[in-house]
């Protein structure tokens, strides 16, 4: 998923850079900040520390020492779907969303500073799936990858990919590797070759409370252990665990409804 390792170990790699068009971080805006925090704390481990006063109440989660991921507030007065939010590396997040625009996606927030840690802005594909787009200045991103609780994959589920693939595939200069013909409707998003995101196409399977969306998988040492952990804090296993191309995987919701994954074994 990620690029330019500086070191490997039993606790991760470390990166310093993305390539454009690379999920470089992922964010959760909820109704509870402590009850959350608390929820991924006992889950993955982490630890928190405050982020850019820009963006209201916000929380930078930590790895050994290391940003993983975001957690913020939800405005009290807006009404909008608890989620986690991949966001996709830019050189020039004003130039890509207008980009976005131009092939019949939406951007409802930003172009915006986010004091000295980059500039971001937050869409829609043309199916209505969410996503950021993030211009690194001082912070660069999630600076971990390939230890138990970081993000290790993302993936967009939709009605049908070959449009929204499209749509992708202009704003960012991905490369698509569709599966077999007479396979199921996925496209894997290569940048230079090398895979960086999903797109599955669920047709009328597809939750239709949610529509389009992003699902992010979080790496674990064990997915049944993780999917009990999850029951135990309150969250709830939507789908058990089970054998997939990226591992062995389970999807999963926090208490506030937040659909992510979990997945054992290298993505």
């Amino acid at each position: 998923m990620t690029e330019a390792p500086e070191s490997a170990g039993p606790n991760g790699r470390a990166h310093t850079r993305y390539t454009p068009g690379t999920p470089c971080w992922v964010s959760l805006m909820v109704h509870d900040m402590a009850a959350t925090q608390a929820f991924y704390e006992e889950l993955f481990g982490w630890e928190f520390q405050p982020g850019p006063a820009q963006l209201g109440p916000y929380v930078r989660a930590l790895l050994d020492g290391q940003e993983v991921a975001g957690i913020g507030r939800l405005p009290p007065d807006r009404h909008l779907p608890v989620a986690w939010t991949p966001y996709l590396a830019s050189d020039d997040v004003d130039l890509t969303a207008e980009t976005v625009r131009l092939c019949g996606g939406t951007v409802g927030v930003g172009p915006l500073e986010a004091g000295d840690a980059g500039r971001l802005a937050i869409g829609s594909d043309p199916s209505g799936a969410v996503f950021g787009v993030w211009q690194a200045a001082a912070h660069l991103g999630t600076g971990i990858t390939g230890a138990p609780g970081t993000p290790a994959w993302n993936e967009l589920l939709t009605f049908e990919t070959a449009a929204v693939a499209k749509f992708y595939e202009t704003v960012f200069g991905y490369e698509e590797k569709r599966a077999a013909s007479s396979g199921p409707d996925e496209v894997t998003l290569c940048l230079d070759g090398r895979p960086v995101a999903g797109v599955r196409g669920a047709g009328h399977a597809l939750l239709r409370d949610r529509g389009p969306h992003w699902l992010t998988y979080f790496e674990v040492v064990d997915t049944e252990e993780a999917a009990e952990r999850v029951t135990g804090l309150g969250g709830q296993v939507l789908v058990p665990a089970h054998d997939g191309a990226h591992g062995r995987t389970a999807t999963v919701a926090d208490p506030e409804g937040a659909r992510f994954a979990l997945v054992q074994g290298p993505c």
